[in-house]
């Protein structure tokens, strides 16, 4: 919601569109060794999954020699996800808006020009240079490449909270509001893009994307509010549903994905119906994210219940059967961390069961605004795969 969101720090488009620029014009950064993920974000929230991406500029303030309050960014690298996650992590500086851009290039040569990460495929992302080098040898190839000390950071940025855009929120901009609709598994028709397209332009507004599948419509006047959520909800996005719809994600999965074992958007589907049906609103804050390989296209690592694809033996004629792992403890945000394959091959027909018994023992058994995560991290192995399975708890005693 970069320009839009009354909450952000500040608009962080002139950067951004300075740095997509610059490295989509020079040849020399045509050849990177593998895939690259750079974030920039001023929203209050984090909801760009800092945590996650390969070189992160986050939006914070810093006061100078004079007490006045600069607007900059703290800087991470080295997060990613895949069959080898890593958290991002900070390197403790403080980069003004016009620095973003030579910060970048110094990192992106670093990496680049060392030929180690060039002889593996596997290997050839920027978090394996920051596992070598450490935070601390990023800083200081940084700076020599920069030919200056980078400013210390006063302090780490934290996110205000979760958010995921959805629902009506008030813009910058006098009178204006963007809506945040749940697209459930992320499907939506070429029909309907034309239909929200054709929409937002009746009132001269945008149409934005969010990181969770979601489609938000932005710059709608206060007049047209009503009239815009009722059309949105003829064309299939209705506002009105269980937030668990718009905060899971399932990736392609079978059988569209060369790499996909499990299909995934039916699974997802039919985890959250079941869900619903049982808890209702109980559930809304809850984030599920179905994988069908390593890859992690769904963030299976990084949210409250990860699934992943996977196999089972089966017995005689049956060969192979389709199966999933179930990842716990992961998050993004103020308690970012990697989730664990907590329960393995799964047999594809009992993993909904397993996850509602996971989300039963969680509301009724958690603390006063105790995330999931937290109710997860808080209980061993044996008491989570106990759960799930649905058998009883063995308890220890002296």
């Amino acid at each position: 919601m970069a320009g839009l969101d009354a909450e952000e720090l500040f608009d962080c488009r002139p950067v951004l569109r300075e740095v997509v620029t610059y490295f989509l014009s020079h040849r020399d950064y045509f050849d990177l060794p593998r895939k690259h993920k750079i974030t920039i974000s001023t929203c209050a929230y984090h909801c760009n999954a800092p945590e996650i991406n390969c070189i992160v500029f986050v939006g914070t303030r810093q006061l100078d020699a004079q007490g006045r309050e600069r607007p900059g960014f703290s800087l991470r690298v080295g997060g990613g996800l895949s069959s080898t996650p890593r958290i991002a992590r900070d390197l403790g500086v403080f980069v003004e808006p016009q620095d973003v851009l030579p910060t970048a290039r110094a990192i992106l040569d670093i990496w680049r020009e060392d030929p180690k990460y060039r002889l593996s495929r596997a290997k050839a992302r920027l978090k394996f240079l920051v596992d070598d080098y450490g935070p601390e040898r990023v800083r200081a190839e940084i700076e020599k490449r920069l030919d200056r000390r980078l400013e210390d950071l006063a302090v780490v940025p934290t996110p205000a909270g979760h958010t995921d855009h959805l629902g009506i929120h008030r813009q910058k901009q006098e009178g204006l509001y963007y809506v945040g609709f749940p697209v459930f598994l992320g499907r939506v028709s070429g029909e309907q893009t034309v239909q929200l397209a054709d929409l937002a332009e009746s009132y001269d507004g945008d149409v934005r994307l969010s990181r969770q599948q979601n489609v938000i419509l932005t710059g709608i006047p206060e007049a047209r509010l009503d009239e815009v959520i009722a059309r949105v909800a003829q064309i299939g996005f209705p506002l009105e549903v269980n937030r668990l719809r718009g905060a899971s994600v399932a990736c392609t999965g079978q059988p569209l994905c060369n790499f996909a074992v499990a299909t995934t958007k039916p699974k997802l589907e039919e985890i959250v119906l079941r869900l619903e049906e049982r808890f209702g609103r109980q559930v809304e804050g809850l984030k599920l994210g179905v994988d069908g390989c390593p890859h992690a296209c769904a963030h299976h690592w990084v949210t409250d219940i990860g699934l992943q694809g996977t196999t089972a033996r089966g017995d005689g004629a049956k060969g192979k059967l389709e199966a999933y792992e179930i990842y716990l403890r992961g998050g993004l945000g103020a308690n970012a961390a990697v989730g664990r394959p907590i329960l393995r091959r799964v047999p594809a027909e009992e993993a909904p069961e397993y996850v509602e018994r996971l989300v039963a023992a969680y509301l009724d058994e958690r603390g006063e605004g105790e995330p999931f995560q937290a109710f997860a991290q808080r209980k061993s192995d044996d008491e989570l795969q106990a759960i799930a399975r649905g058998e009883r708890v063995a308890v220890s005693v002296g």
